[in-house]
């Protein structure tokens, strides 16, 4: 049932272009949530690397516009006919949650092949327009409207905020590396870049079984790695040997260069990092047509993957350090040292995070 909330004060820090400083803009809810939609209140946000290629200007991006796609919230409000989480339990108010980073119409012809993360009307979390007729798409905000066509996932009760708030990103991304890996027990498997995807990425993978090495030229992140789940952590001038899985994370040529040949026979390589223009690698055809290697690309997820994610996250997060990788939050007015702070690499967390209200 769709409920009055157009008096509910919001804040949000609007991005107004490279070398600008945010905007902190106060308002009120332009309108309860339409059919299919929902009124999150933001809990905590978290600052991915994409925020940062965007507030950099290495990744093109509309100006003004209400950054953040990685956050988990509590519903304040549900839109007519109701709302699904992915397992098909419905949507409450008072319910905490992770959503995706996208929308999908559901009706194109991607959607209909089974790609609706790549929806030929895809709408991003923190990549939209800004507007005064939409201003909640993002996550840096007291609030966010979750459109029609967003797959939604509750968030048990015992995971923290700073463990829950990457998983509309970072952990559902590595879900999704990791089911085109296929099965990974006893298997031998590189993961080159051990930032949060990568760490991520280590503990899905043992925890599944694997055998994991990790790659990296930040002593920092090599040491993290064996804190989740890798057996060993490399120098990127270090030879970790023949995987039968490699996942690149860093989009660095030297990083994907060394997993498609590091791969053994029947080997796969699942490249995750390469989400900018770069030079070009290469790939030798004959070694792998003889050796069987399969080369995937993963960019965003299915639904079933952010899913995956939360439960991941809920089952062992208290075996994995989870928590350690998002710094003391920012209250939102700070949002500016929030991300000076990501973008200097300050500590060793690699996630920054928001806190839109006071805790």
């Amino acid at each position: 049932m769709s409920v009055s909330l157009d008096s509910i004060p919001v804040r949000f820090a609007r991005w107004e272009g490279v070398d600008r400083p945010f905007s902190l803009l106060e308002g009120a809810t332009a309108r309860t949530p339409s059919r299919g939609e929902l009124l999150v209140r933001i809990d905590l946000a978290t600052v991915c690397g994409s925020d940062l290629h965007t507030v950099e200007g290495r990744r093109p991006s509309p100006v003004p516009a209400l950054l953040g796609h990685e956050q988990v919230g509590t519903v304040v409000g549900v839109g007519a006919d109701g709302v699904r989480c992915v397992d098909g339990t419905p949507v409450e108010e008072g319910m905490r949650v992770v959503w995706s980073v996208a929308a999908s119409c559901g009706r194109c012809e991607r959607c209909r092949r089974g790609l609706p993360h790549k929806c030929l009307s895809l709408r991003k979390y923190g990549h939209e327009p800004w507007s005064p007729l939409a201003p909640l798409n993002g996550g840096f905000a007291t609030h966010c409207v979750v459109l029609p066509g967003t797959a939604v996932v509750a968030v048990p009760a015992g995971l923290p905020d700073e463990v829950a708030s990457p998983a509309s990103c970072a952990t559902a991304t590595a879900a999704a590396a990791l089911a085109a890996a296929d099965a990974l027990a006893g298997q031998r498997v590189l993961i080159t870049g051990a930032g949060m995807l990568g760490l991520t990425a280590a503990a899905m993978a043992a925890a599944a079984g694997a055998r994991v090495s990790a790659v990296d030229p930040d002593p920092t992140r090599r040491a993290q790695a064996l804190r989740f789940g890798a057996s060993a952590a490399f120098d990127a001038a270090e030879d970790p040997g023949e995987a039968d899985t490699a996942l690149d994370f860093s989009g660095h040529p030297a990083a994907v260069q060394r997993c498609l040949d590091s791969l053994a026979v029947g080997g796969r390589a699942v490249l995750v990092g390469s989400v900018s223009p770069g030079p070009a690698v290469a790939l030798d055809p004959e070694r792998l047509v003889r050796g069987l290697h399969t080369v995937t690309g993963i960019h965003n997820y299915r639904p079933r993957d952010l899913d995956t994610a939360v439960s991941f996250l809920a089952a062992h997060h208290e075996t994995y350090p989870f928590a350690s990788l998002v710094a003391a939050a920012h209250p939102l007015e700070r949002i500016q040292e929030a991300i000076e702070a990501a973008r200097t690499g300050i500590g060793t967390a690699p996630r920054q995070a928001l806190a839109p209200h006071p805790r």
